[in-house]
């Protein structure tokens, strides 16, 4: 599905990725976890087509995306739901969900999946006229994921969906997370609440100071030494 190879990133004098190489398998869920300055999100702004690569490879269904414009990436069906929710504060609950499916012509292909975003998040649909600025930080949340599926992704990635909110409604985003894989989503998560991403993850890759340092699968790292000390607080 995604093939990242050797990917370097540099912020002027700074060397934000060091080469990286990671693999999100069609059906899965991977998770990149690290602490804050890891290169974590400058990976997913690369692959976006957001900032500028030095040097690697990012092949995509097995096309080259390497140098391809951010909204033909998101046509394709690659889409991030950033850190920091970024909805649209203004514009209504319904109006943020229609917004995501700008790039789409299929009138009835947008209102199944504008049912479907209401069934995974009937809160969202009990304020779709609710100004989007007006909604707790959880409900902002699951407002920017439904936004991203609207644009029927077949890789979602995610930025921090659980960053700022309260336990019992992580729980709900993960949960939610799990539900959009088995719909058939393949998600990319950045995160760093460790534990509840690799509880949920097929696979995960541990990420510091823009390298790659440890991988395997989600169930594998939850019990390693390194990971529990560094990042599960054990």
């Amino acid at each position: 599905m995604l093939q990242i190879k050797d990917l370097q990133v540099h912020y002027g004098g700074i060397h934000a990725l060091r080469g990286i190489s990671l693999e999100v398998p069609d059906g899965k869920i991977i998770s990149l976890i690290g602490a804050n300055g890891a290169g974590k999100s400058t990976t997913l702004k690369a692959i976006m087509g957001l900032v500028p690569k030095t040097s690697g490879t990012i092949l995509y269904d097995k096309k080259d995306i390497t140098e391809s414009k951010t909204k033909d990436i998101v046509k394709d069906g690659l889409i991030l739901t950033p850190e920091g929710r970024r909805v649209f504060p203004d514009l209504t609950v319904d109006e943020n969900i229609t917004l995501g499916a700008y790039v789409r012509k299929d009138k009835d292909g947008i209102a199944k999946d504008r049912k479907w975003v209401f069934e995974l998040f009937p809160r969202l649909e009990e304020r779709k006229w609710q100004a989007a600025g007006t909604l707790s930080g959880g409900e902002q949340q699951m407002l920017a994921v439904a936004r991203s599926l609207m644009g029927r992704p077949k890789l979602l990635m995610m930025d921090e969906p659980s960053l700022g909110l309260a336990p019992l409604i992580v729980k709900n985003i993960f949960g939610i997370i799990k539900e959009i894989n088995q719909a058939g989503v393949n998600v990319l998560l950045i995160e760093q609440n460790a534990k509840a991403a690799l509880e949920i993850s097929d696979y995960g890759y541990v990420m510091e100071t823009g390298v790659v340092t440890l991988s395997g699968t989600g169930k594998d790292l939850l019990v390693n030494d390194r990971v529990k000390k560094a990042y599960l607080g054990e």
